[in-house]
């Protein structure tokens, strides 16, 4: 890991992030690596966290007031869907971003280096909850 020792409890708190298959928070590695008999603090967590998005093993997304999300990073730029009723991010791609980027890249003389989007709403499951509770 670029010259850091490679602890137990980060490989851990590594293979816990790979295998959320998605966006996981801080308290939820907690609860997962507890869960699993892991000696491990939340502090211990967050240092962890804080390393490997230094190291690029890992993105931080803040999407919202729903919190700090981390992922493993991954070549492929996409976006998020974030739903207000339960909090999961959904992923997704679009060709449209790709145009943006070079549009905009094109019109301002810019280079783009990052971009972020994320969409709030309410997910299937929220959706009809919400529409259901309305009547």
């Amino acid at each position: 890991m670029g010259g850091h020792l490679v602890t137990a409890r980060r490989r851990v708190l590594l293979d816990l992030i790979r295998g959320a298959g998605g966006h996981v928070d801080a308290k939820e590695l907690y609860r997962r690596a507890t869960s699993q008999g892991e000696s491990i603090s939340l502090a211990t967590v967050y240092r962890g966290l804080r390393l490997f998005k230094a190291l690029g093993l890992v993105d931080e997304r803040r999407l919202g007031q729903l919190g700090c999300y981390y992922e493993i990073r991954r070549p492929v730029d996409h976006q998020h869907l974030v739903c207000q009723g339960c909090g999961k991010v959904i992923e997704f791609q679009s060709p449209l971003m790709r145009r943006l980027i070079d549009q905009v890249q094109h019109d301002h003389n810019f280079s783009v280096a990052k971009t972020e989007l994320y969409l709030q709403g309410y997910c299937q499951e929220c959706k009809w909850q919400t529409e259901d509770s309305g009547r």
